[in-house]
């Protein structure tokens, strides 16, 4: 099976709630954004997967409008939760 490697970066609350700050997953060739996350959801458990639910996402520094979009090898995925704003 052929795999690719996405970079995960974590930001404020997804850090906290990851407990790292950055980690490689390894999926499937041709996987979405999705997939992705419902891998991270997985390792993670069920109080990151609530914190999830409130993230944005961009990917390659652009923001992930949709889900379906496949990941291509040594993409980077961010994970932002809600900031506060002032």
């Amino acid at each position: 099976m052929t795999t690719t490697t996405v970079a995960v970066r974590y930001f404020a609350a997804a850090r906290a709630a990851a407990g790292v700050e950055t980690e490689k997953l390894q999926l499937p060739a041709e996987a979405t954004v999705d997939a992705a996350l419902t891998a991270l959801r997985a390792q993670h458990g069920p109080e990151f997967g609530v914190v999830l639910d409130r993230c944005s996402f961009l990917l390659d520094e652009v923001a992930v409008r949709d889900r379906s979009a496949v990941l291509r090898p040594d993409a980077v995925l961010d994970v932002l939760p809600p900031f506060a704003g002032g």
